[in-house]
């Protein structure tokens, strides 16, 4: 059955991603009860026509489908089974989870919600807040194609989805992707104390190569960040080592060797517990200029 605005919906997790992603769901004229652990976050989107529900059950009441955007697995799994979301659901409605977790607990939501007649959707996000905001995330969704390709006007306020194949395969794309965004962040950071080093400018290198092959979505936003030295989150650094955590643990199960992989994951380890696990991943930046010894005030 395709959904339409007469779908109901619930939205549980309103924080820095999920907040942009309602305000786009309530433009678009569907119904939507949100709940957040932290209120004030879910009480701010009344004001755009969402409804504040007081427990993720209450949210989860009656509704067609019910969005995830949690932090982790263990927070997604707290959520659909400890605080009864699953329970409240219609039968036959379906939650679609945009957290970030990895697919082996994924497959397992999947599971235990098909024997309570739930369809379930995996569906990591890639895009960020900027992203959120003008519906143009890429949604990497895993999962029944016909359960998929009904969610269609659902998906469409937020951005572009692609059936990437069954139950934990959007999880894994998305771990792709966070390998790719990872990676390219270092790629960028080190390129920039290369050229600063030698003589060159920032700003102007990155002017530059905008456009060549080096040009990216990283080099563009998160190039410009560490241009300015602007590194509040957007995607904290703590949340990119969980994800390149995960790429590890799927790494060693799947029996891959990822040395590039593995060095980015040390590097943001190391980050984080310098104390930068809110500082946003662009800042990663700062960890090669301290262990270069080459911090701002020497610039």
């Amino acid at each position: 059955m395709s959904m339409d605005t007469r779908s109901r919906i619930a939205f549980i997790g309103t924080g820095l991603m999920g907040a942009p992603m309602v305000r786009r769901l309530l433009a678009a004229g569907f119904a939507v009860t949100v709940w957040n652990r932290d209120g004030r976050k879910a009480e701010a989107l009344v004001s755009a026509g969402a409804r504040n529900a007081s427990t993720a059950r209450e949210a989860a009441s009656g509704a067609d489908i019910v969005f995830t955007m949690l932090s982790d697995g263990t927070a997604v799994g707290e959520v659909l089974f400890s605080a009864g979301v699953a329970d409240a659901l219609r039968p036959g409605g379906t939650v679609i989870d945009t957290s970030s977790i990895a697919p082996p607990i994924a497959r397992d939501h999947a599971a235990r919600l098909a024997e309570r007649g739930i369809a379930h959707v995996d569906a990591p996000v890639s895009g960020g807040v900027v992203g959120a905001e003008a519906g143009t995330l890429a949604i990497m969704a895993g999962g029944e194609a016909d359960v998929i390709a009904g969610l269609s006007g659902v998906f469409a306020p937020l951005g572009r989805v692609t059936h990437v194949g069954p139950s934990g395969a959007g999880q894994i794309c998305k771990l792709a992707n966070q390998q790719i965004v990872a990676i390219t962040i270092g790629a960028v950071a080190e390129a920039m104390m290369l050229v600063e080093a030698g003589g060159a400018s920032r700003a102007k290198f990155r002017e530059a190569i905008r456009g060549g092959f080096a040009e990216s979505r990283i080099l563009e936003l998160h190039g410009q960040r560490m241009v300015e030295r602007r590194f509040e989150p957007g995607g904290p650094s703590r949340l990119q080592l969980k994800d390149l955590n995960a790429v590890a643990a799927m790494a060693q199960s799947l029996g891959l060797h990822l040395p590039l992989t593995a060095d980015i994951r040390e590097a943001f380890e190391a980050f984080v517990a310098d104390g930068h696990g809110d500082t946003d991943h662009s800042g990663l930046l700062l960890h090669l200029e301290k262990i270069n010894d080459r911090g701002e005030n020497d610039r």
